[in-house]
């Protein structure tokens, strides 16, 4: 201790001190991150009580609990430790809108990681030079006895865009900036005044897509805008003819903004007026989804109460109710990152489970020893961090009992929670929606994330593998009655919710009928009715047979009518229940359905069980459909072979339908894949593809394809390739610009979602041809042996709904018995899945616990019957 004081008294030895480390000293460049906010290994900061120290050769930020783990595997002896004191202010002291800083350039750029009352605290920064390992320390600034190299570094660091704001500054959505005419933008004084509903363009019927011109109050169809919707551009027309050059979209107008676009600027902007220039028009926006308003406008009518919506509001968040704060470990709230609900109500959820618990807290000291030189950029790393953040229990601490009336009185109190930034920044690098800032559907998060979990769990135990389980799949040719029973992986059990069975379905129509006449008469809509829906009626749905279109008969060699079923091949240890409730607009935004579903606290799945091939039933050929080859990639060498079993057209039955009106060729075309069963098969084909560019194009007999030079390969010959994606959904993908073969693997491996497909596509990088074939012979060659109720080998054609990168053993897949009790489920409120709020609920110690962002209190009144995603765990067997 006496030498360290004797050289932050002795200055000249200062430089000699660190002439060894000078070629270690790094200015940061342009592209550098500086991570001088949060430890790499753990939430501290330097507002924690060790304050933060900051490496100066790779910028990265250690707490003082981890700072020895880098030096002693980098041998980096230099580093910055940056410390904040924040303390109440002195009587008198003058307030201010954030905490004063003292020494404020030492911080520059530094986020507040707390929350504080500005007017009753104060910072003070403190920031030095420490050498490792006897810890030597140099106070900064010091300028005049430092090395020229060592100050200008220091300067850089202090001064440099944190990582995080750096990462918002460099991402690929575009910052909307504020329109030039929102300030002075002059509205018409004409007495328009906007309904609550009914609206449609004034020069067209369109319905959608409708922007409202903030000068004069006109209602006009757009197509211009960013979102994609539909439209016959009469806005801009508009605005061509009159230069009032703002409009907002009507349908997604919230207390919290708008979409707005200028028309003289080309781009989406920001009115910061935007309230005011709303309610020129009668728009209260500030009230929309409160106190019973519909849209900004008021209800009126007394004999309406609060409106559904709002109460779902109201309901799921336990609005109202004196719910008791609770803390200590696995009660720690995450931080909402602006529209990042979605992260933090699945990762509350997914560390409630013992399997995540241990895979990733109980092997954090292995994880952390051998993570790379940049943990930040390591999954098992951050997500060891953010479980050991949410289950130590050091960032959800009780108030002091002495300062707790204070805090109340105050009402100043909050749980300090966690902030998942460099999680965020790790798990949606190079995804398209969640790097962005908007809100984001939490089933597709999860997906998501078992993906990275699948991804980086090579050689070491698997967690998402107490979701994963075989569906079995049962497919019947409609005119041979033939059929093939199949087995996929999947981690989620999609329910549906039939509107149709709705207890209440009565009251549902009275309504519709309300609302369409209110409508057409341009009056206020009637209270909203919410569908209750029974729970068996979802489990029946779910087993109900569904058309399979464009299904490819073998018995046949033809395209047949075809229904499928699907069971459970094998029950996971832990379900996870999506109710879907969420449907497409004809705008293409997901909307979602208002409905209720008393969902059971205990489950039992047992009669779904899958059962195999019965006796009786024949199974369809294991015979390839025959592959179509383009007119124009047919290359010099290469020749066509139609199909010997293409069966023969009933002309009969094609001439009926085009005495109907319709195209000979598209009649001749649905009795062919219809499989010759009738005039009336054909027909719901022709309806079902009359919108079809190729619709009244002649028929193209199915082909085969092979070199001239060579043969088939012997390993593609015998392989099924019943799971050929439908045509389209491979045309959506290959107009965007991606290969044949890479689509078709993507929509394979997602089960023809083209969401998950594209979401596939930006993960999966294009592989050579032969890393390519043999993926997708091992992916079709998986086989199923029970072995001590572990199913590994399924002799199933597995197809993985989620693709995982590695799957050596199989579907991997613990069977058991099919009985659950529910312990979490998360729930979203909104209209759409691109907005609104997640929060979820989790049992605990028998007592349902309600996380909602960094607030974690016990519940008084789970809302599970407005829940969207449930997940159960398995009862043992008794």
């Amino acid at each position: 201790m006496s030498r360290r004081n004797d050289l932050k008294i002795m200055a000249a030895d200062l430089g000699e001190l660190l002439v060894p480390y000078m070629p270690t000293i790094r200015v940061p460049r342009t592209g550098d991150r500086v991570f001088k906010s949060e430890c790499a290994f753990s939430y501290d900061s330097p507002e924690s009580e060790g304050g933060l120290y900051v490496c100066m050769n790779t910028f990265l930020g250690f707490g003082r609990e981890h700072v020895e783990r880098h030096y002693r595997k980098t041998g980096q002896s230099v580093y910055m430790h940056l410390k904040r004191h924040v303390k109440e202010k002195s009587p008198g002291a003058a307030g201010g809108a954030i905490p004063r800083r003292r020494n404020g350039k030492v911080f520059l750029d530094l986020e507040l990681n707390r929350d504080f009352n500005g007017d009753e605290y104060e910072c003070e920064d403190e920031a030095k030079l420490v050498i490792f390992p006897d810890h030597y320390e140099i106070p900064l600034p010091n300028i005049e006895e430092l090395p020229a190299l060592v100050t200008i570094a220091c300067d850089a660091v202090l001064n440099a865009v944190s990582a995080y704001k750096k990462q918002e500054h460099d991402s690929w959505e575009e910052e909307i900036q504020t329109s030039k005419h929102s300030r002075g933008l002059r509205q018409l004084d004409n007495g328009v005044r906007i309904p609550p509903s009914g609206w449609k363009c004034q020069k067209c019927e369109m319905r959608e897509n409708l922007w409202l011109n903030l000068t004069d109050g006109s209602v006009l169809c757009g197509k211009w805008f960013f979102d994609g919707a539909g439209g016959n551009g009469h806005a801009l027309e508009h605005y061509k003819e009159t230069k009032f050059p703002l409009a907002v979209k009507l349908d997604n107008i919230t207390p919290d903004g708008a979409d707005i676009y200028s028309f003289d600027e080309e781009e989406a902007v920001l009115d910061p007026q935007i309230s005011e220039h709303l309610q020129h028009f009668g728009i209260d926006m500030l009230q929309m989804q409160r106190n019973g308003t519909e849209n900004g406008h008021h209800n009126t009518d007394n004999s309406n109460d609060a409106r559904p919506r709002v109460s779902e509001w109201e309901v799921i968040q336990e609005a109202g109710m004196k719910l008791k704060a609770v803390y200590g470990s696995g009660f720690t709230g995450i931080k909402n990152l602006g529209n990042s609900c979605y992260l933090g109500t699945t990762m509350q959820v997914l560390f409630s489970i013992p399997e995540f618990q241990r895979a990733y807290v109980g092997n954090l000291q292995r994880i952390f020893d051998y993570s790379p030189l940049d943990p930040t950029t390591d999954f098992n790393t951050q997500m060891a961090k953010l479980g050991h953040g949410l289950l130590s229990g050091l960032f959800s601490k009780p108030p002091i009992k002495s300062e707790l009336i204070e805090q109340v009185m105050k009402e100043e109190h909050k749980p300090k929670g966690i902030s998942p930034k460099m999680f965020k920044a790790l798990i949606s690098r190079g995804h398209p929606e969640f790097s962005s800032n908007r809100q984001q559907d939490a089933h597709e998060f999860f997906l998501h994330l078992i993906n990275l979990v699948e991804r980086n769990s090579a050689g070491s135990e698997n967690p998402s593998d107490v979701f994963r389980h075989l569906v079995e799949e049962r497919v019947q040719c409609c005119q041979t009655k033939r059929v093939r029973y199949t087995h996929k992986v999947d981690y989620v059990m999609q329910l549906p919710a039939p509107m149709e069975a709705a207890s209440n379905r009565e009251e549902l129509i009275a309504y519709e009928a309300k609302r369409k006449e209110a409508e057409e008469n341009m009056r206020a809509p009637p209270e909203p009715v919410r569908a209750r829906i029974p729970f068996t009626a979802c489990l029946q749905a779910f087993t109900e047979p569904e058309n399979v279109p464009d299904f490819w008969s073998s018995a046949l060699q033809a395209k047949s009518a075809g229904v499928k079923t699907s069971r459970f091949a094998s029950f996971p240890e832990y379900l996870v229940m999506q109710i879907k409730k969420f449907t497409f607009g004809v705008d293409w935004v997901p909307k979602k359905l208002d409905l209720s579903i008393e969902v059971p606290d205990f489950l039992d799945l047992s009669r779904f069980r899958g059962t195999g091939l019965q006796a009786g039933e024949e199974e369809l050929p294991d015979l390839a459909p025959p592959i179509v080859l383009p007119e124009d990639t047919r290359g010099e060498g290469q020749f066509q072979l139609v199909s010997p079993l293409s069966p023969e057209i009933d002309e009969s039955a094609a001439m009926q339908l085009a005495e109907m009106g319709f195209p000979l060729e598209a009649c001749r075309k649905a009795v062919y894949y219809t499989g010759n069963m009738g005039p009336e098969m054909a027909f719901n084909w022709i309806i079902a593809h009359m919108e079809e560019p190729d619709f009244a194009e002649p028929l193209a007999l199915p082909s085969f394809m092979e070199p001239a030079t060579s043969m088939a390969s012997p390993g593609l010959a015998g392989t099924p390739l019943d799971n050929q994606p439908p045509e389209e959904s491979i045309a959506i993908l290959t107009s965007m610009g991606f290969p044949r073969r890479h689509t078709v693997q993507a929509l394979r491996a997602s089960n023809n979602n083209l969401e998950r497909a594209l979401d596939w596509i930006f993960t999966h990088p294009e592989r050579e041809e032969d890393e390519e074939t043999s993926d997708a012979l091992s992916d079709m060659a998986d086989t199923t042996e029970p072995n001590d109720n572990v199913f590994s080998n399924a002799n199933t054609n597995s197809d993985s709904t989620l693709s995982p990168d590695q799957d050596p053993s199989g579907p991997r897949v613990k069977d058991g018995p099919g009985r659950y009790e529910l312990f979490a489920f998360i729930s979203h409120m909104g209209a759409s899945t691109m907005s609104g709020h997640y929060i979820c609920h989790v049992k605990k110690e028998g007592r349902w616990v309600i996380f909602n962002d960094h607030k974690v209190c016990l519940s008084e009144r789970p809302p599970k019957d407005l829940g969207y995603i449930y997940f159960y765990r398995r009862l043992s067997s008794r």
